[in-house]
């Protein structure tokens, strides 16, 4: 088996879409050139970072246009700098 293995501070995360299609409520299929991209992924490699508030398996909401896309092993993975993920989502408990 392979993985990517990153380097110098980058994170790996998983942004394969599935391939459902879309539609509106009145059925218009929506092509994909015209969804919007979503802004967060789960996180599948690092490259070593200390005191990383991240670790693989955590989805994190990333900055837009940022890193690069790369396709391996028929997946698409977005490869970008550790400073480039804004937040990391949780599950927290309703009050």
């Amino acid at each position: 088996m392979k993985e990517l293995q990153p380097i110098n501070q980058l994170v790996v995360l998983d942004i394969t879409e599935s391939k459902n299609e879309q539609k509106t409520s009145s059925g218009i299929i929506i092509p994909d050139t015209a969804r919007e991209k979503p802004k967060t992924a789960p996180v599948v490699w690092m490259g070593v970072i200390e005191n990383a508030e991240i670790k693989p398996g955590d989805i994190v909401l990333y900055k837009p246009f940022t890193g690069t896309e790369a396709e391996f092993e028929n997946s698409k993975y977005l490869i970008l700098p550790y400073t480039d993920i804004l937040a990391k989502v949780v599950e927290t408990e309703k009050i």
